[in-house]
């Protein structure tokens, strides 16, 4: 049985959205200077501290909305990151679908992968604390643009026609390169957060490319040296 402080108000309210469809629809319909300070909220709170530090009050407090507010849309602290993450996410995958058009050779869509993703990550770094300290790789499919067809598409697709044409391993399935790509890219960001480096990773760019570039080609169309 639930404890009085665990359960949620009764606002005479609906229930939250029951699911991340549902609840998207429901944001869409907030007004949006709502929702950003919602979102500044979210960052700013659970970057800078631990997840079980920060309540659905700390929140709506920071947030100038009140705690109805976040219990109508989101219910739960959980759901509350879980959405945000979703939302700004969301840019990321509008950003590389759109920087994917027109490019058809197979190593300059996986570099603009890689560029669109560091570029995203050296300009968000309390996104990627969010994400890789306040949700548990575990919970991460709760976060619906990992389900999204677009984004899981755009990077799943680079990958595989990347096999396709015999420019990346493809001893290997494609959802394993995406593995390797993503636990590449997430550590070297989360570790040049942590150390509170200057200078953007992009500014590395070219090397680090090289770098995946080796982990992930086909053994002849690497570069000699």
């Amino acid at each position: 049985m639930k404890s009085p402080a665990a359960a949620a108000p009764d606002t005479g309210r609906a229930s939250p959205p029951s699911d991340a469809d549902d609840r998207r629809a429901a944001l869409a319909r907030m007004r949006p200077e709502t929702l950003g300070r919602i979102e500044k909220a979210v960052l700013s709170l659970f970057s800078q501290r631990d997840f079980h530090e920060v309540s659905l009050l700390d929140v709506a407090k920071a947030a100038n909305v009140s705690l109805q507010t976040i219990y109508k849309y989101f219910g739960s602290k959980e759901v509350l990151v879980y959405a945000m993450l979703d939302v700004m996410l969301g840019r990321l995958a509008e950003r590389m679908i759109d920087h994917l058009q027109g490019i058809d050779d197979a190593r300059e869509r996986l570099r603009k992968t890689c560029w669109v993703t560091l570029d995203y990550m050296d300009k968000h770094p309390a996104v990627m604390l969010l994400l890789f300290t306040a949700v548990p790789v575990s919970r991460h499919r709760h976060i619906r643009v990992y389900e999204s067809p677009e984004l899981m598409g755009a990077f799943l697709g680079v990958f595989k026609d990347g096999q396709a044409r015999g420019v990346l391993n493809n001893e290997v399935s494609h959802k394993v390169l995406l593995d390797i790509f993503m636990g590449i890219v997430g550590r070297v960001v989360l570790m040049h957060i942590v150390r509170g480096e200057q200078q953007p990773l992009v500014a590395q760019f070219d090397a680090l490319f090289g770098i995946l570039w080796r982990a992930m080609s086909m053994p002849d169309e690497r570069p000699a040296g």
